[in-house]
């Protein structure tokens, strides 16, 4: 037996449930679907010591405080709970607990969601919120590496428990991987840091003249589009190099007796070998090199290239009635993230919900 919706959404992260509210105040009989035990717990498994580093006002979603303080930045736990607190405000249909195993389309153009629960959804629209960090991007030679050598990924790394017994390398000198680093070393790890220096905002955010700063940074962010000539330029700049580091600065991990190394290049006899030819020798290897989305549930043919889902704005630009939510560049650089996701909320749920034409009088 199916359960039929005007608009259904795949993922109750920040990006579904700006979404769901916005097209509820449409009036659309919409339902939400995460594979999640509860609200929130995409940041619940991220690592204990995260802070996100978007300031409170742009962290917030629209009608509900978020309960920091002014200058505060959250953890990655308050802002889980801030988001179940958030759908229970505002009576959001979310079923956690529930994969969507298949996307379909139907002969009709509907869609058709295959739960994991053994039901069926259709949909006359959908909207895929379900984040783009799922699938860890590790080095293929890291299959070569010593099996002695403790190797996970930063989606994996929960504390510093799970650091082996003597030195650290973290694969990756972004903002994940330099918290990673600065974890290994306060816990008394000899720590290496390997990769290029993605540069860093001025300041400290972590001060309300800092936070100001951010403020700006993110603003900034914001308005490098896709329609504009500057935000793709900025876009092709920052392809693939990511993000600068926000809260972390290389002499933070100076001061906690880091070493910076260069690039990673191969493996040799076990072990990793930077491109300068120094043979490291790690007990622990973190990969902070990033991650990718999982889009194999979506079984409709041209959805997606080599490129990426094909889109304009968000809204599928070869499947009728289907958007996505926190894709990168969406709209801006600021897109996949907190600040950037409201305003491409709004777009998606404006294209999708709006009126059919009225047919004109013959």
């Amino acid at each position: 037996m199916s359960t039929t919706l005007d608009l259904a959404i795949v993922g109750a992260g920040a990006a579904g449930l700006h979404t769901a509210r916005r097209a509820m105040h449409r009036g659309a009989r919409i339902g939400v679907f995460d594979a999640h035990a509860r609200i929130g717990d995409s940041w619940r498994e991220r690592y204990r010591s995260l802070r996100l580093f978007t300031p409170r006002r742009w962290a917030e979603l629209p009608g509900l405080r978020l309960d920091i303080g002014v200058f505060d930045y959250p953890t990655a736990t308050q802002f889980a709970d801030y988001l179940e607190r958030y759908a229970a405000t505002f009576e959001i249909p979310v079923r956690t607990a529930t994969r969507v195993q298949r996307l379909s389309v139907e002969p009709d153009g509907r869609f058709r969601l295959e739960l994991g629960t053994g039901e069926d959804v259709v949909a006359e629209k959908v909207v895929v919120a379900a984040g783009a960090h799922h699938r860890p991007i590790v080095p293929r030679f890291a299959a070569d590496l010593d099996p002695t050598i403790r190797q996970l990924h930063s989606l994996e790394y929960q504390g510093p428990e799970d650091f082996a017994a003597g030195t650290v390398l973290v694969v990756g000198a972004a903002n994940s991987g330099t918290d990673l680093a600065l974890d290994a070393a306060a816990a008394m790890h000899e720590t290496v840091i390997a990769g290029r220096n993605p540069g860093q905002i001025p300041g400290r955010i972590d001060t309300p003249i800092g936070n100001l700063i951010s403020s700006i940074f993110i603003r900034r962010l914001r308005n490098f589009t896709s329609d504009t000539e500057k935000g793709r330029q900025e876009w092709e700049l920052r392809r693939g190099h990511g993000v600068n580091l926000v809260r972390n600065h290389m002499s933070d991990l100076r001061k906690a007796g880091i070493r910076q190394v260069g690039r990673v290049a191969t493996v040799e006899d076990g072990l990793p070998v930077l491109e300068d030819g120094e043979r490291l020798h790690p007990a622990t290897i973190i990969w902070a090199t990033g991650s990718r989305p999982i889009l194999n549930w979506i079984d409709i043919p041209g959805f997606a290239d080599e490129e990426g889902v094909r889109h304009e704005r968000g809204i599928s630009t070869v499947v009728p009635r289907l958007a996505f939510m926190g894709l990168p560049f969406q709209y801006s650089i600021a897109s996949p993230t907190l600040m950037g996701m409201g305003r491409d909320a709004d777009y998606v749920v404006e294209h999708l919900l709006q009126p059919a034409p009225a047919l004109r009088a013959a």
